[in-house]
């Protein structure tokens, strides 16, 4: 991709005990929770890599310095900074591709496909199995997007593609995909987790600072 290419902003918490992964810990210990998602961070990174698009970390829950040590010193980082969900994806620097770290199935074509759209004006998502988007590609700022969005819910996905509905804008739909967040989309992915004993620690865990 050229220099123009939109940059991909992976969003990543870091992989604190008790902080990380909290909607797993009615079946998974907050140790297990954090390694597990330290494992989808360095997952949705390598596919990030692998598309060949600029791209940036964008960590909250830690400095830049714990991230360098956890991720590399080479991994390009921001800090998501303060507010809620919506602020800090508006804090991104245009043209963007906006994505989190839960979503295993991502790959490197969906990132490219989601570039081409970008790089020609269009607005991109990613719908999510539960409700959510699991990316959004925009050309150019677009906040009211992000302002008073019922983030966490199921009705992200309906709000925002009602909202782009009244801008008269017509995004770009990339296939749905699941996430793995909550305890029932642990069976998903029994490459990922020891589903079948979801109270262990995963197997070869990612280990994670406290």
């Amino acid at each position: 991709m050229s220099a123009a290419s939109p940059r991909v902003a992976l969003f990543a918490r870091f992989p604190t005990p008790g902080l990380a992964k909290t909607r797993l810990h009615p079946v998974m210990s907050p140790a297990a929770a954090a390694a597990l998602h330290a494992r989808l961070v360095a997952r949705a990174l390598a596919t990030v890599r692998a598309s060949g698009l600029p791209h940036a970390v964008h960590g909250t829950g830690a400095s830049a310095a714990r991230f360098a040590e956890w991720l590399g010193n080479d991994v390009p980082f921001a800090d998501q900074g303060a507010g809620d969900l919506g602020e800090r994806m508006a804090r991104v620097a245009t043209p963007a591709i906006i994505i989190g770290a839960d979503i295993p199935d991502l790959s490197a074509d969906h990132l490219r496909d989601a570039a081409v759209a970008v790089a020609a004006g269009r607005v991109v998502l990613g719908p999510a199995a539960d409700g959510g988007y699991y990316l959004i590609g925009l050309p150019a700022p677009a906040d009211y997007l992000f302002q008073e969005m019922p983030w966490g819910t199921d009705r992200v996905l309906v709000e925002t593609l009602a909202r782009l509905g009244e801008a008269a804008v017509a995004p770009v739909m990339l296939p749905m995909l699941a996430d793995l967040d909550r305890p029932a989309d642990l069976a998903r992915w029994p490459h990922l987790v020891a589903a079948e004993r979801p109270h262990a620690e995963p197997i070869n865990a990612v280990p994670v600072a406290g």
